[in-house]
C-alpha cells in the first residue's frame, strides 16, 4: 500500500447485548450518554473512515447505534454469546456488507465501545502510523512497567523481570500492554488470518488517562470521572440556560418559623452570575417542580421567567423549546435532584451541583466543583462566558 494513498477504511464496534461481569454495559450513561455512543462520535469524527458499523443481537443497541450515526448490521446469536469472538463479530460484517455488493475495504479499524476515552485524533494517528510504517496491523497500547508475576506450581514467578536483579522501572526493557481501544488491520490479513493481528505489526501508544477500559462494576464511577474530565470544554453556542431553583438556587434548605412562613438561602453571587449571563444576551428560565411564593419572588428580583408546580419538567421543557423554537441539544440545563434526570438526558448541556444526588451525576456532562446556594450558579455563568470568549 503506497504511503500517499489514501485507502478505504469502515469502522467496526462489535456490541453485543449480554455482559456478564457489568449488566447492560454497553448503554451504559456516561457523561450523559450511552458508554457505546463515545465510540461511534469517535469513529464519525474520523476524517479517513468512510463507514461505522455497529454488530449487534441487541434491538436497544441498534436503536442506539442508529441514534448517533452508525450503520447497525444484526449480529446472529451464536456470533453473540460470550464464547464468540470479536473476529467472528468483524468477519461477519464483512461478509454481509458483500452480500449487498459492497467492496471490501483496504483497512477495518475495530474500535470497543468499552474503551469510550480517546483523542479526537487517534483514529486518523493510527491509520495513518500503519500507512506510513506499511504495517500489516495495529494495536493501540501503553507503555508497561508493571513488575509482574506468574503463579507456577512451584509458586510464583517474576514475569516481567528478574526479581534476583531488580532493575529502576525508568531501566527495564520496554513493554506494551493493549489497552483495547484501536485495531487497525488490512482487511486482506483479517480474512487471510482470523485474527485482528498478523503480519507486520506496529503500536499505537496512548498515554495511560486515556487507556481505561470499563470491565468490571468497579470501574465504572471512576470512568465516568474520567469521561467527565476529558469534556470540559464547555459547547460556545447555548441558546437557552435553564436553571432548577430548589437545590439549585438554594442550598436546599428550608427555614421554618413559629408562624409557619418559610424562607430559603440562596447567594448572592449567583445573582450576579445571572446578571453577567444576562448582558451576554443569553435567554434563561427557571423550571420548578415546587409552587412556592419563594420561588416567585427570587425569580422576579432576578428578573427570570419561571414556571412553577411541573410534574413532567423535561415535558414542560420541550413543548417551551418547539415554541420559541430553540435547539434542545443548544440547551444547557442546571439541576441536581432525581426530578432533573429527564431534563438532563435531553439536552445539550447536562450540568449538576457539586452536591447532586448520585442518581444524576451519571447523566452530567459537568460537575461543578460548589454546590447548590453556595455558589454553583455564579461558577456555571463563569465557565459558559469563558467558553463564549474563546469563540
Amino acid at each position: 500500500m503506497s504511503p500517499t494513498r489514501h485507502p478505504s477504511a469502515i469502522v467496526i464496534i462489535p456490541a453485543r447485548g449480554g455482559s456478564e461481569r457489568v449488566p447492560g454495559k454497553n448503554l451504559l450513561p456516561l457523561a450523559g450518554i450511552p458508554l457505546l455512543a463515545h465510540s461511534i462520535l469517535h469513529a464519525r469524527g474520523s476524517k479517513l473512515v468512510q463507514e461505522v458499523i455497529v454488530s449487534t443481537d441487541n434491538p436497544k443497541i441498534a436503536e442506539v447505534a442508529k441514534e448517533y450515526g452508525a450503520t447497525v448490521i444484526k449480529r446472529p446469536h451464536d456470533l453473540a454469546n460470550a464464547k464468540a469472538t470479536s473476529e467472528s463479530a468483524l468477519l461477519h460484517v464483512l461478509d454481509e456488507r458483500k452480500k449487498k455488493c459492497k467492496a471490501d475495504p483496504d483497512l477495518v479499524v475495530f474500535l470497543q465501545c468499552t474503551s469510550p476515552v480517546r483523542k479526537h485524533d487517534d483514529i486518523d494517528n493510527a491509520i495513518t502510523q500503519l500507512i506510513n510504517e506499511d504495517a500489516d496491523s495495529l494495536f493501540s497500547a501503553t507503555r508497561n512497567h508493571a513488575f509482574i508475576w506468574n503463579s507456577t506450581p512451584e509458586g510464583p514467578q517474576s514475569l516481567t523481570y528478574d526479581h534476583r536483579t531488580r532493575k529502576r522501572e525508568q531501566d527495564m526493557e520496554v513493554q506494551y500492554r493493549e489497552n483495547g481501544s484501536i485495531y487497525v488491520t488490512k482487511t486482506a490479513v483479517l480474512r487471510a488470518n482470523g485474527n485482528r493481528l498478523g503480519g507486520k505489526m506496529t503500536v499505537y501508544l496512548m498515554d495511560e488517562m486515556h487507556s481505561f477500559q470499563v470491565d468490571t462494576p468497579a470501574q465504572v464511577d471512576l470512568l465516568r470521572w474520567v469521561v467527565r474530565r476529558e469534556i470540559q470544554d464547555w459547547p460556545k453556542d447555548i441558546d437557552l440556560i435553564v436553571f432548577d431553583f430548589d437545590g439549585v438556587m438554594t442550598d436546599n434548605t428550608v427555614l421554618t418559623r413559629a408562624n409557619g412562613h418559610e424562607s430559603v438561602r440562596c447567594n448572592r453571587g449567583d445573582g450576579l452570575g445571572i446578571a453577567s449571563l444576562r448582558r451576554a444576551g443569553i435567554p434563561m428560565i427557571v423550571l420548578s417542580t415546587e409552587e412556592h411564593p419563594v420561588v416567585a419572588a427570587r425569580c422576579k428580583k432576578l428578573k427570570l421567567p419561571c414556571f412553577q408546580g411541573l410534574q413532567d419538567k423535561a415535558a414542560f421543557l420541550k413543548k417551551y423549546t418547539k415554541k420559541e423554537k430553540i435547539d434542545l441539544k443548544r440547551t444547557a440545563y442546571l439541576g441536581n435532584d432525581v426530578n432533573d434526570l429527564s431534563c438532563l438526558e435531553i439536552v445539550g448541556l447536562p450540568v449538576v451541583t457539586a452536591d447532586a444526588h448520585p442518581d444524576v451525576m451519571h447523566a452530567a456532562h459537568v460537575v461543578l466543583s460548589t454546590s447548590g446556594g453556595k455558589g454553583a450558579v455564579r461558577e456555571f455563568a463563569d465557565k459558559m462566558l469563558a467558553a463564549r470568549k474563546k469563540k
